[in-house]
Formats: structure tokens, C-alpha cells, sequence
């Protein structure tokens, strides 16, 4: 380890299912220069399957499987490992889902979140994983927010996606659509609204202006299509003000992010799921027709009211393409900035 390296912080970054792009996409970063110049990363996962990842992707790298953190070499052309035992690895085909490839991919994660519980590391990112490869292998988990949740004891958390001028928190993710419609309580819109205010500033906007959509079309259009922004999410927003945070709405969420990408407002506040992944992706991922695969692909994860840091690629395994060599690296390597983002806004404020 170079000695200038030593005050940069300590990533885990996982491996991801293995039989997706996760492994692909972490060779990419791994073997550019600039990640050793923000951080000291890790990986956590199997070296069997990191070595078959490197000649997918192309790149020309040394594996280096250690046991502890203090093992790491932190050297650029390097990947340090902390090595997980996979039985049968050579089982695991690209784009297929199995519980061997579930399972490390699993195990990946809870090494993660349990080096920087301990404070070995300094944070986490995480690449992305199968729900259902994760059932397959015995985990009953919805997803990577959830595992968080349980592992490091948050009752309270919710999933930022962090992308320029697009910010968005959601009051429900991964339930029904008619389960999201039936979470949207005054208290849980107020408490989705302070994350999301406290989340902002961690990033480095220090007076967060906050938009919040509707739920119905129009925004219930003074009840005609609903009355939850009238009995739950203006209650909310007024009580939100009352505490100092900048928050508007509610916004017909049609234009809610056309108004924020245009810089009315910092971060915006979605009442399900897809009603803020779509216009976030719109924003972020770019198709390219000739090679038949996504050019680009930016957007981070950031885990909010947790103990530890953790951000994460906002896409999934895409296992249409793994093992083709051509998934883009780059939303991994924004995650990887903004969880250094986030250990810097911390030592700030330990100040």
C-alpha cells in the first residue's frame, strides 16, 4: 500500500450474483487507476469465480485471496479478495439463476455488512444480486435494503437513488402496488421526507429543497381521485415545515421530475417503487441499439438510517448479457464515489 493511501477509507465492495455481470463489472473497476486513488478497496466473494470474471472482462489482473483485512495489498493491478468458500463454482452458467450462485452472493454481502459493523472497513457497496437465486438458496429476503435492515438492526431506512440533479427516496419499495398504496400514512411520508432531508445533506447539499409526489393521478386533484394527499401527505409536508425542512408538494409526479431536473428542487420524495425508478433511469441509463446493450448505466443506491455505509449499483444482474463482456462499469464506480462522499461528509461531522 502506498503511503498516501493510508487516509483514504476502506471499501467492501461485493461481488454480486456471479452468474450475472456483478464479477464483470467489478474487474472493470478494480483494474482502473482511479480507484485506488479514492479508496482502499476489498472484495468480498469467491477468487475461483473472480478469476473466470477477469478474462470476461477483459482486463489483466493479479487475484489476491486473503482471510483478514489487514491482508490486503491495496494495489492497483491487483484485486484483493476476502476468499468465500463456493462448492462446485464451475456449476454456476451466466444468466441462470441457482442456489449456489444465490447463496455466495449472499454470503458476500453479510461479509460486508459484518467488516464494517466490526469497523474494519469504512463502508460498502454492493453489486447486484437475484431475489430469486437468493430464495432458491434459503435467504427469505426481498432484497439487498432488507438484509441491511436485518443484519445491522435499523428499524427505520429507506433507498435513495442519487444521479445529478435526480434524487429520489420512495415511502415503499419491493411490495404490491396495492400494498404501496396502503403504506401511505402521514407518518411514514413525514419520516421518508426527514431521511431523505438528512440523506441530502450527507451528500454536501446543505438546505435540501424537497418536492413530494402525489400518490393519484393529478395528485388526487382535490379529492376527485383519491384522498391520501389530502389526509396523509399534506398533513406531512406541513408537519415536515414546521421542523425546518424545505419540503413542497404534493406534485402531480408527472412533473415532479421535470421540475427537479431542471433544478427547482434537490430530491423528491416517490410514493411507490416504479414511480420513482422510472423517471431515475430515464434519467440515467442510456441504450446503445448497435451493440444491443446499455452504453451507460449511472445511478447509485444509497441505503438511508442505517449505522454502517452502504451504496450500491441501481440496476439489476442483467442476465441477458453476462458473460458477454460488454455490462458498463460505470454506475459501480459511482457507487464507489459516493460511498467515499458519505465517509467524508461522516468525519466531518465527528469534527
Amino acid at each position: 500500500m502506498d503511503e498516501s493511501q493510508k487516509y483514504l477509507p476502506c471499501l467492501a465492495i461485493t461481488m454480486g450474483d456471479p452468474a450475472g455481470i456483478g464479477p464483470e463489472i467489478a474487474a472493470k473497476v478494480f483494474a482502473m487507476e482511479v480507484l485506488y486513488q479514492i479508496c482502499r478497496p476489498l472484495l468480498t466473494g469467491n477468487a475461483v469465480i473472480m478469476h473466470s470474471a477477469l478474462s470476461v472482462a477483459g482486463v489483466d489482473l493479479k487475484i489476491h485471496p486473503v482471510k483478514a483485512v489487514k491482508e490486503a495489498l491495496f494495489q492497483h493491478g491487483t484485486i484483493d479478495i476476502l476468499d468465500l468458500p463456493v462448492e462446485h463454482p464451475e456449476k454456476i452458467e451466466s444468466g441462470k439463476i441457482s442456489a449456489i450462485a444465490g447463496d455466495i452472493a449472499f454470503r458476500s454481502v453479510t461479509k460486508a455488512i459484518e467488516l464494517s459493523m466490526s469497523g474494519e472497513v469504512d463502508g460498502t457497496v454492493t453489486n447486484p444480486i437475484n431475489k430469486a437465486a437468493i430464495h432458491v438458496a434459503g435467504y427469505p429476503f426481498s432484497g439487498h435494503t432488507e438484509i441491511y435492515a436485518h443484519y445491522t438492526n435499523s428499524p427505520k431506512y429507506a433507498m435513495l437513488l442519487a444521479d445529478g440533479r435526480i434524487n429520489v427516496i420512495h415511502v415503499s419499495t419491493h411490495v404490491s402496488l396495492r400494498k404501496a398504496c396502503d403504506l401511505v400514512k402521514k407518518e411514514r411520508v413525514l419520516e421518508t421526507i426527514r431521511l431523505l432531508y438528512e440523506g441530502l445533506q450527507m451528500i454536501g447539499i446543505e438546505s435540501p429543497r424537497i418536492g413530494v409526489a402525489g400518490l393519484n393521478p393529478h395528485a388526487g386533484d382535490e379529492g376527485l381521485f383519491g384522498d391520501e394527499e389530502i389526509n396523509e401527505i399534506v398533513p406531512a409536508i406541513l408537519q415536515a415545515r414546521e421542523i425546518g425542512i424545505l419540503a413542497e408538494g404534493p406534485f402531480p409526479p408527472d412533473t415532479l421530475f421535470a421540475l427537479a431536473n431542471g433544478g427547482r428542487f434537490d430530491g423528491c420524495v416517490a410514493m411507490y417503487h416504479d414511480q420513482g425508478h422510472i423517471p431515475f433511469k430515464i434519467n440515467g441509463f442510456v441504450w446503445d441499439e448497435e451493440s444491443g446493450a446499455m452504453g451507460s448505466v449511472r445511478g447509485v443506491n444509497i441505503t438511508l438510517g442505517l449505522p454502517i455505509i452502504r451504496t450500491s449499483v441501481d440496476h439489476g444482474t442483467a442476465f441477458e448479457i453476462a458473460g458477454k463482456g460488454i455490462a458498463s462499469p460505470d454506475a459501480l464506480l459511482c457507487a464507489v464515489d459516493y460511498a467515499v462522499r458519505l465517509y467524508q461528509s461522516k468525519l466531518k461531522n465527528k469534527k
